[in-house]
């Protein structure tokens, strides 16, 4: 495994550089060259095609993967081969900035479609009452398995916003199922989740904190793809791993997409899918940093950035510790998911009216 890991770390860390390094050559199709939009924090353009160095690394961990294993082989090359839709649509609109959020959905269905029918990932039982009777079918679990996998794939891309972020939580998020995996002895889908955040992690070296490449949808939906995916394989697999998990676990940017939606269109009487700048990913950049009103040159604003990004794991660790420590729990589970609910809703609230604990705030 340890190989595996290695690989897939070497092949991102040096296909990352290399976008980096030829950025002039490309940067007229790979490059974020918008500066205004509600969740445009950086101040030069910059690749946003890193998740082709994370997909290369996890395709190269794959390969070794697939020439070491006797078993399991299925299961991951199918996962590989089944986040294609998902990684190509994503890296497309990337390139093009054209391709339609219903196109993006479509194809991050067609992801988790593929997965039901070559992984048998079905979600055929949730803890939620009324949600069981819907499990209880195979084509109410495919269902509900193609609700979950697009939703985490477009909470990953909607907490991609500063540098670091997005990717840094994948890695957390990963490596809590991968805990998990290895507590009940399944060490294809650990190791596969591990095989997937070192490959993230060598992405993050460029990213973090210099902002040097972004991750863009490929990458964002690539990821969440896999999170989705290698947590309901995790329970299909395990039964002794209560469904609530992979919920807390994800319970940050699962959460975030959920109330982003329901102020978008309940209080702003907006379209859901419309961007804004009210994220709590913005509002810590906005509101918790008092030096942030100050000056706006290029390494002032990488550096308030990359200072953004460790409130947010933080935030996302406070769901997914509790997650690894009662993974077989459902009812701590659901305290655990209420409580981190009501944490989250009550420090949006008060840092969007002004009203953030001093202890928060960092100073100059």
């Amino acid at each position: 495994m340890l190989s595996t890991l290695a690989l897939s770390f070497a092949v991102a860390f040096v296909a990352t550089l290399l976008i980096v390094r030829s950025a002039r050559l490309h940067s007229k199709l790979s490059a974020d060259h918008d500066f205004s939009g509600p969740q445009k924090f950086h101040s030069r353009a910059v690749p946003r095609i890193g998740g082709l160095g994370i997909f290369l690394g996890v395709l190269a961990g794959t390969g070794l993967a697939l020439y070491k294993l006797a078993d399991g082989r299925a299961l991951v090359g199918g996962l590989l081969l089944c986040a294609m839709p998902a990684f190509l649509i994503g890296l497309l609109e990337d390139a093009t900035k054209r391709i339609s959020p219903l196109w993006r959905m479509l194809a991050l269905m067609a992801a988790a479609l593929l997965g039901v029918f070559l992984l048998g990932a079905r979600i055929d039982h949730t803890a939620i009452p009324g949600l069981d009777l819907i499990a209880a079918t195979s084509v109410g679990g495919a269902l509900l398995a193609i609700f979950v996998v697009a939703g985490v794939a477009n909470s990953i891309n909607i907490i991609d916003g500063f540098n670091g972020l997005a990717s840094m939580c994948s890695i957390i998020m990963l490596s809590g199922v991968a805990a998990v995996a290895l507590t009940v002895g399944d060490q294809l889908v650990a190791g596969c989740a591990l095989m997937a955040a070192a490959a993230t992690l060598g992405f993050f070296v460029w990213n973090y904190p210099a902002g040097l490449v972004f991750l863009g949808d490929g990458g964002a939906y690539f990821l969440g793809f896999l999170l989705a995916e290698l947590s309901i394989l995790l329970i299909n697999r395990n039964p002794d791993v209560s469904p609530l998990f992979p919920l807390l676990l994800c319970a940050y940017p699962v959460i975030e997409t959920v109330f982003s939606m329901y102020r978008r269109k309940v209080v702003r009487g907006r379209p859901v899918g419309m961007p804004d700048g009210v994220h709590l990913h913005s509002l810590v950049y906005r509101r918790l940093m008092r030096w942030a009103i100050g000056s706006r040159d290029a390494r002032e604003l990488t550096r308030r950035n990359s200072l953004t990004a460790p409130y947010l794991w933080v935030v996302c660790s406070a769901s997914s510790i509790p997650a690894v420590i009662w993974w077989d729990d459902d009812a701590a589970l659901g305290i655990a998911l209420g409580v981190f609910a009501l944490g989250y809703i009550t420090m949006y609230w008060r840092i969007v009216r002004f009203r953030t604990p001093r202890w928060l705030v960092l100073r100059r």
